[in-house]
């Protein structure tokens, strides 16, 4: 068997902690298709390592979409996405952006297609600070919901525990349901932003936008965009465009680029990249 016929397997540990059944399951299934060698990373350099030092094996990463698109981001910025095709199995919670991206859900489905599927290739979005967008990117970003309180009674907080236990529970409680700067941001309402697309400005600071999205398309075909723009009129449609280039520049601006929130920015200049990555889906009948 050649080497590019074996697949490294890297298990994400957050994977691992939260759904170990799952991980057992994917990778049983795909260690009875093909030859395999199982990474177990606890940690972002070891899972890194393990993905440069892949050699000529296929990669297989089991994680959450969290895994994956730290997978992309880091071939992206080694340049070397173009000649490694990922394969991924989602564990580990919801996976909506590997699902809108075509992969099975649950272990069984996706480990299978990582055996009997094919390579696709997917335009990628990259933004001039070379951060990539796999699914969908989102302007301005939508407000985190705060964590939830922690009940009376909880574990930990009966009355005869050490005091220092108590002052640590206290404090972590309060780090944890506080909301970042970041991720509390409260809508602010309408923005005023200018946007282009493949250098034609399409909307203008005068004219407030509710929201901003841009999704890669079909490759080749460019990214999808739609505009809601602020309208006395009810019922009227937004702003649908196809474009290669996107611009957005106004005020300080969040956004969301698949599931990680970034900004404040003034400008940023998303660029699509034609069939820039491959992953594995099961094969179109």
């Amino acid at each position: 068997m050649a080497a590019s016929d074996q697949l490294l397997v890297v298990i994400d540990p957050v994977a691992r902690r939260t759904d170990g059944e799952s991980v057992r399951i994917a990778k049983d299934v795909l260690s009875a298709g093909a030859a395999t060698k199982v990474c177990l990373p606890e940690g972002p350099e070891e899972f890194a390592r393990a993905l440069i030092r892949r050699g000529a094996r296929r990669p297989v990463v089991i994680g959450d979409d969290g895994a994956l698109l730290r997978a992309v981001s880091l071939l992206h910025r080694r340049r070397e996405l173009a000649a490694c095709a990922l394969s991924f199995v989602p564990v580990g919670g919801v996976s909506p952006l590997s699902g809108s991206l075509g992969v099975p859900v649950g272990a069984v489905a996706a480990a299978r297609a990582v055996l009997d599927g094919a390579e696709r290739r997917l335009d990628l979005l990259v933004d001039d600070s070379d951060g990539v967008v796999l699914g969908a990117l989102c302007i301005p970003s939508p407000p985190s919901r705060p964590s939830a309180p922690v009940p009376a009674g909880a574990p930990g907080e009966e009355a005869g525990g050490h005091a220092w236990l108590r002052t640590c529970q206290s404090l972590v409680r309060t780090l944890a349901s506080r909301p970042s700067r970041l991720a509390a941001a409260p809508a602010t309402g309408p923005s005023r932003l200018r946007i282009e697309v493949d250098g034609v400005c399409v909307v203008d600071l005068d004219q407030p936008v509710e929201a901003v999205s841009v999704t890669p398309g079909e490759a080749g075909c460019g990214a999808e965009i739609e505009v809601r723009a602020v309208s006395a009129g009810t019922g009227s449609s937004p702003l649908r465009l196809l474009g290669h280039k996107v611009t957005v520049s106004g005020a300080d601006f969040r956004y969301r680029a698949d599931s990680v929130v970034s900004g404040p920015v003034r400008t940023r200049t998303w660029t699509v990249r034609e069939s820039a990555w491959g992953l594995t889906l099961p094969a179109r009948t």
